[in-house]
């Protein structure tokens, strides 16, 4: 199964800079993965048998992949649906400063409710961080961390710090720097625009 997702993600090796602020070597083309949703479902079946042992009452995913996971396992399970949607608010140029918010509409009915996390693909973890802030926020329980594939470390310290199990269907290792530690900043290795 590992071997297959894989065999779904475009992956560019380089000098880029992630949502989250850090530089890293690998860019994954996110875009296209559920142009055909059929492919990705049997991974979110699986993603969602691995969640459904945590006893969750609603499943939240930052936009956009994220939140097509989420509605994908939710359906899986029946269970509630939620999302977060990146603000256009800066919060200046600190790392993981993105910020991603559960609608209005959406906060009072998240509230009390067990939830897990999910995103497509967890990297230095920016997008995943900021929900599980602002589900906290609003008053949810978050009780996992899914993901399709899990990049590095990061997802693990995540769920860590928050004291929830991090579920995945495959991982690989991977790093992310700082800029100020960036070895590719060092070698002047221009960034890419993906």
């Amino acid at each position: 199964m590992r071997e297959r997702l894989i065999g779904l993600l475009s992956a560019r090796k380089g000098h880029f800079k992630l949502e989250s602020g850090h530089h890293g070597e690998l860019w994954l083309d996110l875009d296209s993965l559920f142009l055909r949703p059929g492919r990705v479902g049997p991974f979110a079946a699986e993603l969602a048998r691995l969640l459904s042992s945590h006893q969750i009452e609603a499943v939240c995913g930052p936009l956009l992949g994220g939140a097509l996971l989420a509605e994908m396992i939710a359906a899986e399970l029946d269970v509630e649906f939620y999302y977060s949607e990146r603000s256009t608010q800066p919060r200046g140029n600190a790392l993981y400063a993105v910020k991603y918010q559960i609608p209005i509409a959406l906060r009072a009915k998240v509230s009390g409710r067990r939830v897990a996390v999910v995103d497509d693909v967890i990297n230095a973890g920016s997008a995943v961080r900021a929900t599980l802030a602002d589900l906290l926020g609003c008053g949810a329980r978050p009780m996992a961390i899914g993901a399709l594939l899990v990049l590095g470390s990061p997802a693990s310290t995540l769920a860590v710090d928050n004291g929830i199990p991090l579920e995945r269907i495959a991982s690989l290792p991977n790093v992310v720097w700082e800029p100020a530690r960036c070895p590719l900043c060092a070698a002047r290795t221009p960034l890419e625009h993906p």
